[in-house]
């Protein structure tokens, strides 16, 4: 009988007895933790991965925002038109960057700028409503694009120092420095895509003339090689640096 009561008392015989499988009774397996590296670099739900060609538009200014695009391969630049049709370079943009990211600011929000590519570029175009939920719901995430944007905007600050205070020497140095990544976490990439002297010239706020007459100067004194590509040193820095 004490046997008998003992079998009877198995809660797993009980309930294969009344139609419950064992799986129903298995406690959960822990959930995956987030990953933001894994997030960014797959297509998803919400998210998908696009390749764009150089010279190719990411997305226009005045139209509506709806997506943000996280830069897997290449660079992009951020430009604006003013009504007169004079193009201005705001800033450019390489692997690990956001763009586009206004757009979660409001539900019809307007294009500010136009993204354009600068090189052949693996971009991954992320759904403003998806990008609304996982930075409302993973906070790891939204640890991450937050520092992201803080840092975003304390090198729009030093952009503006620079444009205000420096000479068009220094803001040529420090734009060519910023293309080859010197700053950013990762070795420098001492060898960046061409880029034309009237875009380098409208990122610093003079003319294509004083950008050639500084990129030769720089050439001379061993800073730089411009012969069909152009290749950055680290004794750049020293125009930067020098006061």
């Amino acid at each position: 009988m004490k046997s008998e009561r003992l079998k009877q008392s198995r809660p797993e015989v009980f309930l294969s007895h009344v139609g419950i499988g064992p799986a129903i009774v298995k406690l959960p397996k822990k959930l995956k933790q987030f990953q933001p590296e894994v997030f960014l670099s797959e297509a998803g739900i919400g998210r998908t991965i696009v390749e764009v060609q150089k010279k190719e538009k990411i997305f226009s200014q005045g139209e509506v925002g709806e997506a943000v695009f996280y830069i897997q391969k290449g660079k992009a630049k951020l430009s604006v038109v003013s009504r007169e049709g004079r193009e201005a370079t705001i800033s450019l943009f390489g692997p690990g960057d956001f763009i586009g990211e206004d757009c979660i600011a409001g539900v019809q929000s307007t294009r500010m700028a136009t993204a354009t590519a600068l090189t052949e570029c693996t971009l991954l175009r992320i759904e403003r409503k998806e990008m609304m939920r996982v930075i409302h719901e993973e906070h790891i995430f939204s640890d991450v694009f937050v520092t992201y944007l803080l840092a975003r905007n304390t090198r729009i600050q030093a952009d503006l120092v620079d444009q205000l205070f420096n000479s068009s020497e220094k803001r040529l140095a420090r734009a060519l420095l910023l293309l080859a990544n010197f700053g950013k976490e990762g070795k420098p990439e001492t060898v960046i895509p061409k880029i034309s002297q009237e875009m380098l010239a409208e990122m610093i706020g003079t003319t294509r003339s004083r950008v050639s007459f500084f990129m030769n100067r720089f050439r001379k004194l061993g800073f730089i090689d411009y012969n069909g590509t152009l290749r950055i040193h680290s004794s750049l820095l020293n125009v930067v640096l020098h006061d």
